[in-house]
């Protein structure tokens, strides 16, 4: 167990900011185009994180034209240049899931 947890703390290469649940973050992405590399930005709330280490995901929510996605990250891939976290909010909740059923203005969520 004590090999496997050196290895992969060996592969987090990249340093991510600290972010929590409830915060709003602009992910951006790469996304290869023929030869070019180009950057995708992703926009919304933080939902959930799961996992530890190597294998940890962190979920954002975004509406886009009144319908709602969500997207996984994992969060030491490759494909994600970078983290911005826009601003901070205040939750007592470890899963924001409750926001899938709220439109408009019940989706705000309080300043920390």
């Amino acid at each position: 167990m004590d090999k496997i947890k050196l290895i992969e703390q060996g592969q987090t290469q990249k340093e991510m900011p600290d972010f929590n649940i409830g915060d709003t973050v602009k992910v951006m992405t790469r996304i290869p185009e023929g030869d070019k590399v180009r950057l995708h930005p992703f926009e919304g709330t933080v939902i959930a994180k799961n996992g530890s280490g190597v294998h940890a995901t962190f979920t954002v929510r975004k509406l886009s034209f009144g319908e709602g996605i969500e997207r996984v990250f994992p969060l030491n891939s490759p494909a994600i240049e970078k983290i911005e976290v826009i601003h901070s909010g205040k939750v007592k909740r470890a899963k924001l899931y409750y926001l899938r059923g709220k439109i408009g203005k019940e989706t705000k969520i309080e300043s920390a």
